[in-house]
């Protein structure tokens, strides 16, 4: 408690999150709880020997209760409208989603009679030309509310969705019956400027996976990203180098640092931290306020006060205080995987990083030393995120760690000369020659990515993990950094006993679940599909004219990792009567 009070705050104040999103406690229980956390609180001002005791328990529930009682705040579920199935509708658009094969789509706000707003997803033809910032919309949308699927393998989109405080999918099946211009606030001004950028990048000369990448690595817009690039970048475990994370913020603010170091003196040197900070607090807010955007800079922002205030900067110190204002003011920003990974990689570099430094030579000059730092942080950060990618997303590739190692230290020429390529967009002032060299860099280096990503023996999915597992993981990487960090018998026992254990309790959860035969129906869409497991075999049965492809991705293959097996077979069958197992099943 006396070495890192906040980071003890701060895990309380998540499993308060957790314990209220769990149990749904009432919010009366929430406010009695708080106001005898902050009475239990008050009394540790008195010097009474047996509360002195305990008083890290009374603040320790206090900030459990406070996280408790947000999570009940912010969880509210507030009173819906109620829209015909087909309804015209006024609406403007909120922020710019990834589009599919068919579709564009955005979030947007509904706008009612009373001026009220209703937040929805809305999904829009691509032969309609792109909504923008400037306009509302109004149009006879198809509407209906996500619901809860009945089976445990399935994506809870509606549960995701109502986190955002979403509650409505849309879709306009015509044209904009009509446009408004509107007076543009604060913030809409600055998303329509972006989106501005954004059509600019698009109508230049660059190749459409070059004008991709770069949206997406220097604005956070992968919308329009093809399926083969998130394929490469996802099978090549280079997903966080794509998207804005903390190294970004990091190389930009360093660079922003560096030039303001050369036009001020050494005497005005903190009025350039300050400049530098205002600056990437903008790009942020430019961006649109990711979590990992926004940790990074309050951790920029926390380690360099402490440098302005010449006191000793802490890495769990800053990393606890962003995660408590993040989630202050949104705790559903806990369950987003995003901030999740986010988190979680930082603390893998300030439990692995030196350890793993260890093992590599005294950097000679500079170079060396950057490229030995990169290295080792980005396997830190690989080690701490590996469960939970894992738990999510049920896949792992080898070739992940040989593709960081490779592209990670090109990492700062290729994020500066993207931010480079952006100012020159912004400022109409690209040169030919410009375009063509970074095109062909950019074809290069998703190439590489490419070829990486096409290893497939190096590939596993498919690969079950529970939450138990998940924890179990978590605790075995804990013990990995002592003989990572000090070589010896004990250190490593300790870590191979885990990872027997670990095996053994895997092999009985897939033992248990083999064992058990279920019949499953579920619907794809419109698509009926039964599902047979007898014991470790899987019969799936589709209709004849189904699209098998899809319904593997989207059915098949969940339900088999949830199950723990890999025997599976696809059967059609015509009509709308068959029998499985001596029982009939319909449509």
């Amino acid at each position: 408690m006396d070495k890192q009070p906040l980071l003890i705050f701060c895990v309380c104040f998540i499993l308060g999150i957790v314990f209220q999103d769990y149990f749904l406690w009432s919010k009366n229980v929430g406010i009695y709880l708080l106001i005898f956390s902050l009475l239990s609180s008050f009394l540790v001002r008195f010097k009474i020997f047996w509360i002195q005791k305990i008083k890290a328990v009374f603040l320790c529930l206090l900030f459990f209760s406070i996280g408790m009682f947000l999570h009940r705040f912010h969880s509210e579920k507030p009173e819906l409208p109620y829209f015909k199935n087909k309804e015209t509708l006024v609406f403007q658009i909120d922020k710019k989603l990834n589009s599919n094969e068919k579709n564009r789509r955005y979030e947007i706000k509904i706008l009612n009679e009373q001026n009220q707003t209703v937040s929805a997803v809305l999904s829009v033809p691509k032969s309609i030309k792109e909504l923008d910032f400037k306009h509302f919309y109004r149009a006879e949308l198809i509407v209906n509310q996500p619901f809860e699927p009945k089976n445990d393998f399935q994506f809870n989109y509606a549960k995701y969705l109502a986190r955002k405080n979403i509650y409505f999918q849309t879709y306009l099946p015509k044209n904009i019956e009509f446009a408004e211009n509107k007076q543009l606030s604060f913030s809409e001004n600055i998303k329509q400027k972006r989106l501005e950028i954004l059509q600019k990048i698009d109508d230049s000369k660059l190749s459409f996976d070059s004008k991709n990448f770069l949206k997406g690595i220097i604005l956070a817009d992968r919308t329009e990203m093809s399926n083969e690039s998130v394929r490469d970048f996802n099978r090549s475990g280079l997903m966080h180098f794509l998207a804005i994370s903390g190294t970004h913020i990091v190389i930009i603010f360093w660079l922003i640092m560096f030039l303001f170091n050369k036009i001020f003196t050494l005497k005005l040197r903190k009025f350039g931290i300050i400049f530098s900070l205002i600056l990437i607090w903008s790009f942020a807010v430019f961006i649109g306020f990711g979590n990992s955007v926004v940790r990074s800079c309050i951790m920029i922002s926390v380690y360099y006060a402490s440098v302005l205030l010449q006191r000793k900067p802490d890495l769990l110190h800053s990393l606890s205080l962003a995660a408590l204002m993040i989630l202050a003011v949104d705790t559903q920003q806990f369950f987003d995987v995003g901030f999740q990974l986010s988190f979680l990689a930082v603390l893998g570099i300030f439990w692995f990083n030196r350890p793993i430094l260890k093992y590599f030579p005294f950097p000679k000059n500079l170079v060396q030393k950057i490229i030995f730092n990169t290295i080792s942080i980005s396997i830190s950060a690989q080690f701490a995120t590996i469960p939970l990618v894992l738990f999510y997303f049920h896949q792992f590739s080898w070739m992940s760690v040989p593709a960081n190692l490779f592209i990670i230290p090109f990492s700062e020429i290729i994020i500066i000369s993207s931010l480079v390529m952006t100012i020159f967009f912004m400022s109409n002032g690209v040169f030919g020659i410009l375009v063509l060299i970074y095109d062909w860099t950019i074809w290069l280096l998703l190439k590489i990515i490419h070829w990486f990503a096409d290893w497939d023996f190096a590939f596993f999915n498919k690969i079950p993990m529970s939450v138990s597992e998940m924890f179990f993981c978590f605790v075995i990487l804990y013990f990995l950094r002592f003989p990572i960090l000090k070589f010896g018998l004990k250190n490593s026992m300790n870590v191979v006993f885990l990872l027997i254990v670990f095996v053994l309790y895997r092999s009985v959860l897939t033992i248990v679940e083999n064992k058990k035969s279920e019949t499953v129906l579920i619907k794809h869409f419109k698509t009926p599909v039964i599902l047979d497991k007898n014991q470790d075999k899987i019969t799936c049965y589709i209709p004849e004219n189904a699209d098998s492809v899809k319904i593997k991705q989207y059915v098949l293959e969940p339900f088999l990792t949830k199950r723990r097996t890999k025997n599976f077979e696809i059967k059609t069958y015509s009509g709308n009567h068959i029998k499985i197992n001596k029982k009939s099943q319909f449509e």
